[in-house]
């Protein structure tokens, strides 16, 4: 019989976060990553997204391993959550093991989780699958594609890379490794699609060295440099042109300080002592000759930035000559809430660097060049872009077919649709069901679309409350019904519209004897609805609350 190998993304494909695929073959299953995902300005109140893996809910027993290709939060921000109902072992490199257990320490999950580090160049026996790590080049020291042998071929997925000779650790992505996997034949490509839309080679990290010199010799006094937490081999640059400007580095922001202090640890990240000084000693230094390096270059509500722009840092403020960086790019969806941040920063009185206009960021994705490369040298029977909206998967896709890969061997696909290679080919399946599931405080899942859409009804025109009391066996209310609003109307100056809508509930409340109150609400609610769009071309969100109580008679 044939092998057959199954391959279905839950969380990557069609979109830019969340990454996560599953391999089967036969009883047997292994995990690519589980990373989070931010929300969408109109995802209200949501604090970000992870995969939907109701898929493998009842296959708990098949799942072999849990393979991580680097610590970024869209690869490993779900880990928590998914580690709570899936027991299997996992697999990281050092520094990403370090940042997952800065991860579940926090969750107090570290006795029930199981954790193997593997590195480049190592190889893995795991089931009926052969897992070969090798080196990549990406914005996070210790990142791995993945060779995976299996009973129908080789299969490779790229991990985040790029094809950068000089990188901040010196460690280029492995060109021998991918040659050895290419002689081998390879069944399979899976790769990062991210910057498939733009052409030409990512440019490398080393240009950053001469932008930081610059912004730090103009700053006339204290540097704030916002990045992500994980962004580990940034913060190493910034302290590499600190030292030669003489400036001091602190660390603001929880899972900054954890991630820095796990990579110094662990020595991926080098800060001599006498460079590091503790946050509440900044403002005994002079300005000038300090950096802080801080989290909520997203505009995320709890990072440091948007607590200085709200001036409700617990021991920082902006002060006159502070300048401030953003060394990231702003992800789709939240150009906003980081726009308004930035806004606010300089209504404090900061200098900000931001955007193109800063020259301080360059992406961790390979661009068209790279990826032709990447597939020039494997030159695999199937293709199958990953890690993108659906505009950078059919980029990729195209760039694929004019190397000479058919268009019947190239899958473009978004979560969802299974992958079944074997000696006839490969075949795309029927979509299994899989939704976002939102992550909102310590609710996973309780919040859904339909939730989302009523408080998108709320923030857009708040909502109104009757209260009445209510005889069923009079078959009306009682009483003068009581009305609430918050976010519609201003209560005092509406005193006439909200008599009216009280008179409206007494009115249209009136049922036949022994109704019950319930059958009743939502009749008063339509009429209610449609009196204050009438009056007011507002849609309130509006709940009536009869309450039962007993007549005299």
């Amino acid at each position: 019989m044939t092998a057959k190998i199954r391959i279905m993304a839950l969380g990557g494909l069609g979109e830019v976060g969340k990454n996560m695929t599953i391999i089967e073959y036969g009883r047997n299953i292994i995990v690519i990553d589980a990373g989070m995902m931010f929300p969408e300005s109109d995802m209200l109140g949501v604090d970000y997204i992870i995969p939907d893996w109701d898929y493998l809910r009842d296959k708990k027993d098949l799942i072999r391993a849990i393979l991580i290709t680097h610590g970024h939060l869209d690869h490993i921000g779900a880990l928590t959550h998914f580690l709570q109902e899936f027991k299997a072992p996992l697999y990281a490199t050092r520094l990403t093991r370090g940042l997952i257990e800065v991860r579940i320490r926090r969750e107090g999950m570290t006795e029930q989780t199981v954790l193997h580090t593997y590195g480049a160049g190592d190889v893995i026996d795991i089931g009926p699958f052969t897992i070969e790590p090798y080196h990549v080049c990406h914005s996070i020291p210790d990142s791995v594609g993945l060779g995976i042998t299996t009973p129908a071929g080789l299969i490779v997925h790229s991990g985040d890379f790029k094809l950068d000779d000089t990188p901040v650790d010196g460690w280029p992505t492995d060109r021998a490794k991918l040659a050895e996997f290419s002689s081998r034949g390879v069944l399979a490509l899976l790769s990062d699609s991210t910057n498939a839309d733009r052409p030409g080679s990512t440019p490398s990290e080393a240009v950053l060295d001469d932008a930081f010199h610059q912004i730090m010799r103009k700053a006339p006094g204290r540097l704030i440099i916002a990045t992500f937490s994980s962004l580990i081999s940034r913060v190493q640059q910034v302290v590499n042109v600190a030292q030669r400007h003489n400036r001091k580095i602190a660390i603001a922001g929880r899972s900054m300080v954890e991630n820095t202090a796990m990579a110094r640890e662990l020595g991926y990240l080098n800060i001599p002592d006498d460079m590091l000084v503790r946050l509440d000693d900044v403002d005994i230094l002079p300005p000038r000759e300090v950096i802080i390096m801080a989290t909520g270059s997203q505009g995320e509500p709890l990072a440091v930035l948007n607590r200085l722009a709200t001036d409700s840092h617990r021991s920082l403020r902006i002060q006159e000559g502070d300048t401030v960086l953003l060394s990231s790019h702003t992800i789709p969806g939240n150009e906003e809430t980081t726009n308004g941040v930035i806004n606010r920063l300089f209504q404090r009185g900061a200098d900000v660097i931001y955007g193109d206009q800063a020259q301080a960021h360059v992406s961790g994705h390979a661009s068209q060049e790279e990826l032709k490369q990447l597939i020039n040298m494997l030159r695999p029977r199937f293709f199958v872009p990953v890690h993108g909206e659906l505009r950078h998967l059919v980029q990729h896709a195209k760039l694929a077919h004019e190397l000479g890969i058919a268009k019947r061997d190239i899958a473009v696909v978004e979560n969802g649709y299974p992958l079944t290679f074997d000696g006839d080919g490969m075949q795309i399946g029927k979509r299994v069901p899989g939704d976002y599931v939102f992550v909102d405080g310590s609710l996973v899942g309780e919040v859904g679309p339909h939730v989302i859409r009523q408080r998108d009804g709320l923030a857009q025109s708040g909502f109104v409350t009757a209260i009445a009391p209510y005889d069923r066996r009079a078959g009306r209310t009682t009483g003068q019904p009581r009305i609430v609003t918050r976010g519609f109307v201003h209560a005092p100056n509406a005193r006439h519209l909200l008599a009216q809508a009280g008179e409206l509930v007494r009115s249209t409340a009136a049922a036949r004897r022994g109704t019950a109150p319930s059958k009743v609400e939502a009749k008063v609610e339509h009429a209610l609805s449609g009196f204050f769009y009438r009056e007011t071309k507002q849609k309130p969100v509006v709940t009536v609350a009869l309450l039962e109580v007993q007549s005299n008679r």
